[in-house]
């Protein structure tokens, strides 16, 4: 998808003896006007945390290739080894082709000469061309440019700029990893702002540059520090007019599904766990004092009821046992792969008063909530370095965001009231089914209108790009149409049993182009997964795993979530749909 931007002039720093002013330019092609001026109360804070957001900005966690240097030695000496065996062997073949070669150069002799001659006539009169051409060597020019920015500075290279949303009771600053694999969103609340003009709602893009981190970094504790964000650009004291800066982007379609997909995930429950300050700092600086140079490399969550949590760090088999306590009412074991991805919130460590971190489960996301008092950092991460929020689980359908289903009505009611949670949002539509607000609600977020925000358990409307997404972005996918599909077909079949270990075990069966397929999902009483299975050929050439659901799995859980409220089951008995339906009733 290609973006273009229009800046009235670049972002600056401007600081005259110790006042200073953040200006950030807002892109001008959106048609809300977005203009905000206020007086920050903790100007260090917002530093290190807008410059942690431009860290997430450019990072990029992807394996990078290794030279083959031990190949090409072996193919150099395999090269001489065959030259050896060829002169060696086949000296008879060598001579008559030689001979053949020979009168084949005596023929193309006779014509070389006029070749030459007419080789000469256009060399002659492509210089005499060059001669008036300025361009001749631009384009070799800015190829070994940009090749020299790329190699030396990958940030500079291919920055995607942050969006900014002005919200009733917060700023919101919100960015997205070079890999796909990181989002990030720092929360400013309207309390640590002293404002000095009225806001005007709604979403940009902002112009951040790196020359405006190196200015931010000059920040001092005695500094104040205004933040602006104005429409109309920044003057410099110089009588020369300041130009429209310009932005074509060709904005990749994983980044923009992976961008909506975030706030799906975001609104699925899972685990939530307290880590002090001390505790991150734990995780972070052994994550930084061993490198792994073989597998596994994960690190094992260790959860039981009442005890300190546990880490352990694969392959060192090192045991981190940190001071949070697990609340929990069941003991679990949850792997986190990419983890060195968490030390993007080193920065945060000195200024947090707590994390918050949510575990959705085995191969799904996790989100860390820092909470600084008037800012909060919200950090997602993939389930893992080289598997992005697109490539992953259908997290649009787990969170029963599926189809189209009320949608205008909820673009019309979250444009006018900005923010809202799901709950009020059902009561405002109480005449209308559940499923259908929560579809309405899910293309809200494929749209790129809306994301969820995780802290405060709210929709917020935002326009993600300043022009509308293409369908084929948003438009219902084809497992989606498979789980709409079989959806009734797997709630008639449905059992679900009670273990002893408090886990509800759902299965169903599938017939279809005559061969039947058996489903099982295992949820523990915290509502995550813990086990999933399917026989059909789908998911069994994937990954077995979350990471890779076939549509069995999606419509099981998308039926299942319904009854994980369900009490009094005697265990390991079975239960059938009907019986389901007279303990309701």
């Amino acid at each position: 998808m290609k973006v273009d931007y229009k800046y009235m002039g670049p972002s600056r720093c401007t600081q005259v003896d110790n006042q200073a002013t953040l200006g950030l330019s807002p892109d001008l092609s959106r048609d809300e006007k977005v203009s905000f001026c206020g007086k920050l109360k903790h100007p260090l804070l917002f530093r290190d945390a807008m410059l942690m957001l431009r860290e997430i900005v450019i990072s990029d966690t992807r394996k990078k290739p290794k030279e083959r240097t031990e190949y090409f030695t072996w193919l150099d000496e395999e090269i001489e080894r065959r030259v050896k065996a060829h002169k060696e062997y086949m000296p008879n073949v060598r001579e008559s082709l030689k001979k053949e070669m020979d009168s084949c150069d005596l023929e193309i002799s006779h014509k070389k000469s006029e070749i030459n001659e007419l080789l000469n006539i256009q060399r002659n009169l492509q210089k005499q061309i060059n001669q008036y051409d300025a361009w001749k060597d631009y384009y070799k020019i800015e190829r070994d440019f940009w090749k020299f920015i790329k190699d030396r500075d990958y940030s500079l290279w291919f920055v995607l700029d942050p969006v900014i949303t002005v919200h009733n009771d917060q700023v919101s600053f919100e960015a997205f990893s070079i890999d796909e694999s990181i989002y990030g969103c720092l929360s400013v609340s309207m309390d640590e702002f002293d404002l000095l003009q009225t806001p005007k709602l709604g979403t940009t893009n902002i112009d951040f540059s790196a020359k405006l981190e190196k200015e931010m970094q000059r920040f001092r504790s005695y500094t104040d520090v205004t933040l602006s964000v104005n429409p109309e650009g920044f003057a410099i004291d110089s009588d020369v007019v300041p130009e429209y800066i310009e932005k074509k982007i060709d904005l990749p379609e994983t980044w923009i599904k992976g961008f909506n997909q975030v706030s799906s995930a975001a609104a699925l429950s899972g685990i939530e766990l307290k880590l002090s300050p001390s505790d991150m700092y734990d995780i972070c600086a052994f994550l930084r004092k061993h490198k792994e140079k073989k597998s596994p490399r994960y690190m094992k969550w260790i959860l039981e009821p009442g005890q300190r949590v546990q880490i352990v760090f694969e392959p060192f088999g090192t045991v981190l046992t940190l001071n949070a306590v697990y609340n929990g009412s069941q003991k679990r074991e949850e792997k986190i792969w990419g983890r060195r991805r968490w030390l993007v919130i080193e920065k945060l460590i000195p200024l947090a008063k707590a994390f918050y971190v949510r575990i959705l489960g085995f191969g799904m996301p996790q989100f860390i909530c820092a909470d600084m008092g008037t800012m909060q950092m919200t950090v997602g991460f993939s389930s893992w370095s080289s598997n992005d929020w697109v490539k992953g689980t259908a997290f649009n359908i787990m969170a029963g965001f599926t189809g189209e289903g009320c949608y205008t009505d909820i673009y019309k009611l979250m444009k006018d009231k900005r923010c809202l949670s799901m709950e009020e949002i059902t009561k405002t539509f109480s005449n209308k089914k559940n499923d259908k607000i929560k579809a309405g609600i899910g293309m809200l977020f494929r749209k790129g209108e809306g994301y969820f925000d995780i802290i405060n358990d709210k929709v917020r409307f935002r326009h993600l790009c300043n022009t509308p997404i293409p369908e084929e972005l948003y438009k219902v996918s084809d497992i989606e149409l498979d789980v709409e599909k079989i959806s009734k077909l797997t709630f008639d079949n449905m059992k679900v049993r009670y273990s002893h270990k408090q886990e509800f075990i759902f299965t169903t069966t599938y017939k279809e182009n005559g061969q039947v397929s058996s489903t099982e999902i295992v949820i523990d009483q915290d509502g995550q997964i813990t086990k999933i299975d399917c026989s059909c050929q789908k998911f069994r050439r994937g990954e077995r795993n979350l990471s890779e659901p076939c549509a069995h799995i999606l419509a099981l859980y998308v039926a299942s979530y319904k009854l994980l409220k369900l009490k009094n089951l005697e265990y390991d008995k079975e239960y059938k749909i009907n019986d389901i339906m007279e303990m309701l009733l």
